[in-house]
């Protein structure tokens, strides 16, 4: 006889094993693009990234030449306002703003920019000399 008292063998608990199959699973990595996006979803930032995308890629938006003469200002409740660098550039943007709206459009959805409107540049009136008019 042994000297302990027998005792009976408690069964295991079963262990849910979850096991990496061939299909996705949320556990595999992910991309930082997927995870962004996840994260602006949950905070209620899509607006203002998609907002902020616009600045951002402008010369991917539009091309780099037209990138090089144009920069966007403000986009304020659909609004996107464009400076070009000369009365000339203003004059061509708004000839192919059509254009434009589409690939703005293309890149970052129809919610963002509902209208562009296109400024020459700011020119400042001199207000020296001696052949100036007064209070015009």
């Amino acid at each position: 006889m042994p000297d302990r008292p027998y005792r009976r063998r408690r069964p295991r608990r079963r262990v849910d094993q979850q096991w990496s199959g061939p299909g996705p699973d949320e556990r595999d990595p992910q991309t930082l693009a997927s995870v962004l996006d996840r994260l602006s979803r949950q905070r209620g930032w899509r607006k203002q990234v998609a907002d902020h995308t616009v600045f951002g890629r402008w010369e991917s938006i539009v091309g780099p030449d037209i990138a090089n003469h144009c920069r966007p200002e403000k986009l304020e409740d659909g609004r996107l306002t464009v400076v070009a660098e000369s009365s000339a550039w203003a004059t061509q943007l708004r000839l192919m703003s059509r254009q434009l709206y589409i690939s703005i459009v293309r890149a970052v959805g129809s919610k963002v920019v509902r209208e562009l409107n296109i400024q020459g540049p700011v020119q400042h009136r001199p207000n020296y000399g001696p052949r100036r008019v007064r209070n015009r």
